[in-house]
């Protein structure tokens, strides 16, 4: 596909693709008229064709409208992996809104600030979900409040408020540069940032997408990963739905009925994170299942172990895996590595997108020569114009068109990006750098081990030490001595962690998947705090 230079958000100069459609819901509609006989949701026992996903939502498009929705009005969602999701999500794009995503694992006290900071008029819920909801004078530009789930004939039901009238019969304009969904981001420290994703993000994501993985129009794209996230609403949910093909959805992952569903619904296409992938192939009757189907396997937010590639490989030799790496300031993606490329390259994210540039920047904003470490900045129309209602944060972390990523890692001389660790992950060990990430894939190699997350344990004299959090696979143990020994053979002698703790269930994790470092540095705490009180009353 032809690129070519242009301005956007005023001040930036971008690449972008010469011929794409003008904003989400050219693209969604394109396709839906290409085929309204074929399906386009598949939810559990629900199926919807294309004809009736469109008339839903051009009629829950007219329903937010007849709320007082005006263009550029805020929307939230509280609803998990559903058609109603699916269908809520592209009527806010429909009537010329802003789609705030939440997420349903949240509490009051977050769905407040998030609800209260972005100005939503108009909340769509899960009935089950209603009380977390805030307070009404906590959300004073909350106006209305509309239940999925609830009887049909209930004032505030979705049925209602949004399906009972006449399909709109064409979408409110958009701006291509105006924002069509704010995503919060968890974020370790303060409040969450809400960033501010355009159409001209999201639409270069989905060709991104498609064009990097070779996705066939009328894709079967499986979303086992929240909607609510990046990648299930932009990677999974617009990649599909944007081909034309048919979002098959799994309420919530579990190995055994996710392979089971991929099966029945020939899925041709998911992303997931490595540690799923190696659920599934715990999973004793893996093999039973014809996956023949599965041709595209996106992964990310952590390395893939080398032995999962090559028994996925034995297994699904038709299935192309490829390391995607991105974030929600990204609407996705900004490197993938070619399929072809994946197993000869375990250590790398993959190449930048047509469309996408990665500079490794030093700590006073100087680009750094290739194989040289350095914090990575990303910059292309898909990366978001800022943060909502947040001037000082996007000051901060934009800066001449590039995103700050806190990751450190190099680009070598044939172009692959290496991510090497978060800048907040990076351990001192006595002046010398640890990166977390090469003591977990060490300790990944071994048969025992199921999965390793490291952190720093304070130390007065060094500054850090190393310490890992280590879980068993199903039926191993696992011996501290033994670790060390094993990692001592492979890594440097102040890179080899010094502490343990062995864990016999799963390391944390949130919905989509991403390993909680900051649940582990608070365990690790109290673990230091009981030890010293224990050694006081002793002594």
């Amino acid at each position: 596909m032809k690129t070519r230079l242009e301005t956007h958000f005023h001040d930036r100069v971008v690449r972008c693709f010469a011929q794409r459609p003008g904003d989400v819901n050219q693209m969604w509609r394109a396709a839906a008229r290409l085929q309204l006989q074929a399906e386009a949701v598949v939810c559990g026992g629900r199926r919807l064709d294309w004809a009736e996903l469109e008339t839903q939502v051009m009629r829950a498009a007219a329903g937010l409208i007849a709320l007082g929705v005006s263009p550029g009005d805020r929307v939230a969602l509280l609803l998990g992996n559903d058609v109603e999701f699916v269908v809520s999500a592209l009527a806010v794009q429909a009537a010329g809104a802003v789609l705030v995503p939440l997420s349903i694992r949240d509490q009051t006290p977050g769905l407040a600030y998030i609800l209260a900071h972005c100005g939503a008029s108009v909340l769509i819920s899960e009935a089950a979900l209603r009380d977390r909801w805030p307070a009404p004078a906590d959300t004073p530009a909350l106006k209305h409040r509309v239940l999925v789930g609830a009887p049909a004939d209930e004032a505030q039901s979705f049925e209602r408020l949004l399906l009972s009238h006449e399909p709109l019969s064409a979408c409110v304009p958009v701006e291509e540069d105006g924002v069509a969904i704010i995503m919060y981001t968890s974020g370790t420290t303060g409040f969450p940032k809400g960033a501010m994703l355009t159409h001209l993000n999201i639409v270069h994501s989905v060709l991104h997408y498609a064009q990097a993985l070779s996705l066939p129009t009328g894709v079967r794209g499986a979303v086992v990963v929240p909607l609510s996230h990046v990648t299930g609403l932009v990677g999974l949910m617009m990649v599909t739905l944007g081909l034309g093909g048919t979002l098959l959805i799994q309420p919530a992952f579990k190995a055994a009925d996710f392979l089971r569903f991929a099966a029945s619904e020939r899925m041709g296409f998911t992303i997931m994170v490595p540690a799923m992938y190696n659920l599934c192939l715990l999973q004793d009757d893996f093999a039973s299942h014809d996956l023949s189907a599965w041709q595209v396997g996106g992964y990310g937010g952590a390395p893939m172990p080398p032995a999962a590639i090559d028994r996925l490989a034995r297994l699904l030799p038709a299935l192309r895996l490829s390391n995607c790496y991105g974030a929600t300031e990204t609407a996705s993606p900004a490197t993938i590595m070619p399929p072809q490329l994946t197993r000869d390259h375990l250590d790398s994210v993959g190449l930048p997108l047509p469309c996408a540039e990665v500079a490794v920047m030093d700590e006073q904003g100087v680009e750094l020569p290739r194989g040289e470490v350095g914090e990575l900045w990303l910059k292309g129309p898909m990366v978001v114009k800022g943060y909502w209602d947040n001037p000082a944060a996007t000051a901060e972390n934009f800066l001449g068109g590039f995103w700050r990523s806190g990751d450190i890692g190099s680009v070598d001389a044939e172009g692959f990006v290496r991510v090497l660790d978060r800048r907040k992950d990076m351990l001192n060990r006595g002046g010398y750098k640890i990166f977390s990430v090469e003591v977990e894939n060490t300790l990944c190699q071994h048969p025992d081990v199921m999965e390793a997350a490291v952190v720093a344990k304070s130390c007065p004299v060094l500054g850090e030490r190393v310490h890992v959090f280590v879980s068993a696979r199903e039926g191993r143990s696992l011996d501290a001595a033994a670790l060390r020994a094993f990692c001592a053979e492979r890594l440097s002698d102040y890179k080899v962690p010094e502490s343990y703790t062995l864990c016999a269930d799963p390391l944390p994790r949130n919905a989509n998947g991403k390993l909680l470092k900051r649940e582990l540095r608070e365990r690790l705490l109290a673990e230091v705090e009981r030890a010293q009180a224990a050694q006081e009353a002793r002594a």
